[in-house]
């Protein structure tokens, strides 16, 4: 049971909170329990919330101690720089090896704990120039959505952190099984790290229509050669205002949107299968073990075969 264990402070983003609560901390039926979800404070009892009410936290600091990801949902104010108890606690989970993560503002705690220094982060665009101007050893990217680097995550605004969130499940537990929390939550089952951020809100054109038939018709015909044109004549649109609208609403574009499906269909086939490379290619629309290794290769720096590998050992 992998434990995850969310620090919180006054005044509490729950939105924040309950991006990780929501995808670790809910037993669903029909899936088995991976997770053991809590929460700890640094001074346990009270602890108001930006909602309006207070929340009741019994475990201190030392919770930390035995959990495997740490996650600081938000960090606010993002101008008070945590207490030296809370960076004690931080650099101590990091470095016996446990995983920390922050969602949002999060981000400020873990550049005080010293976890951040000489790497690329991310956090909400709105945070990200006081963010770097603070901490001027951190490459901050305002335009990603998380950024994972095995040991330390981050991730952009409040939504985003359920990307991350699902990411995390998907490394730790395979694309099956995140998927299935994904369908749950009705999210998608997986935002690339490297999509971008709404910078600023969306003029209201971008959401006169929903594109969510068209992503259905395409998912389901991946092994066949669907192209942008097609994708377009489909939504009855060009393929320049298909474009347009795959970036305003999904930070991408066709294209890469499909590729990343194909991606994500083969790691399940990957996972759950013993079909060789060449037939997990032509069913998901990669024509062949060459494309696939290549297509591959680049998405996820891996292998598939080495994909494959890895995934069976850590599912025994």
């Amino acid at each position: 049971m992998h434990r995850i264990v969310a620090l919180v402070r006054p005044p509490q983003s729950t939105f924040e909170l309950s991006c990780a609560a929501e995808v670790f901390g809910v037993e669903r039926p029909g899936l088995p329990t991976r997770y053991a979800f809590g929460v700890c404070t640094e001074t346990p009892g009270p602890v108001a919330t930006r909602a309006g009410y207070d929340m009741l936290v019994t475990d201190g600091l030392d919770a930390l101690d035995r959990a495997d990801t740490v996650v600081v949902p938000g960090w606010l104010p993002t101008d008070e720089p945590p207490s030296p108890a809370v960076v004690r606690a931080l650099r101590r989970a990091h470095a016996r090896g446990a995983r920390v993560v922050s969602i949002c503002s999060g981000v400020f705690a873990l550049a005080h704990a010293g976890l951040l220094d000489g790497r690329q982060a991310t956090t909400h665009w709105g945070h990200a120039q006081a963010f770097a101007a603070r901490f001027p050893t951190i490459r901050v990217d305002p335009d990603v959505l998380y950024v994972d680097h095995g040991d330390v995550a981050t991730s952009a605004g409040a939504g985003a952190g359920i990307d991350l969130c699902l990411h995390l499940v998907r490394s730790d537990q395979g694309a099956r099984y995140a998927a299935q929390v994904a369908r749950s939550m009705v999210m998608p089952p997986h935002r690339e790290g490297g999509q971008l951020q709404y910078a600023a809100p969306p003029h209201p054109e971008q959401f006169d229509g929903t594109l969510a038939p068209l992503l259905e018709w395409a998912t389901g015909r991946l092994g066949e050669l669907v192209t942008t044109a097609e994708l377009a004549a489909r939504a009855g649109l060009s393929t320049r205002t298909l474009a347009r609208r795959f970036a305003d609403q999904l930070g991408t574009s066709p294209g890469q949107w499909l590729l990343a499906q194909r991606i994500s269909a083969a790691r399940e086939l990957l996972e759950g299968s013993d079909l060789p490379l060449d037939a997990v290619a032509r069913r998901v629309g990669l024509s062949s073990a060459t494309n696939l290794r290549r297509r591959f290769l680049g998405a996820l720096g891996t292998t598939p075969g080495a994909y494959r590998r890895a995934f069976r050992a850590t599912s025994r």
